[in-house]
């Protein structure tokens, strides 16, 4: 599989991370009441679920696929914006 479908399905990954974190701190909160420790622990798990993200590197020039300069996006590149190489081969 491409660098780019990996990081696609990365990106959907976190999509659903962050939809049980919401989930977390609204059931937390619906039941139990307010609680800092829902929101330390969905922090976490987004934290823990994000970290594959610093492996979706360019191979010619090692950068990142979802940064857009100093900024990160949701979405990776389909083409590196450094160097051009097609990350979808």
């Amino acid at each position: 599989m491409t660098l780019f479908r990996n990081a696609v399905r990365h990106a959907w990954r976190m999509i659903a991370a962050l939809v049980i974190a919401v989930l977390l701190v609204v059931g937390v909160d619906r039941f139990y009441g307010h609680s800092s420790i829902a929101f330390a622990a969905a922090i976490v798990l987004l934290l823990i679920a994000n970290a594959p993200m610093l492996r979706f590197n360019c191979p010619q020039c090692g950068k990142n696929a979802f940064f857009r300069g100093i900024l990160v996006v949701l979405w990776p590149n389909r083409i590196c914006t450094r160097c051009g190489y097609d990350l979808d081969k």
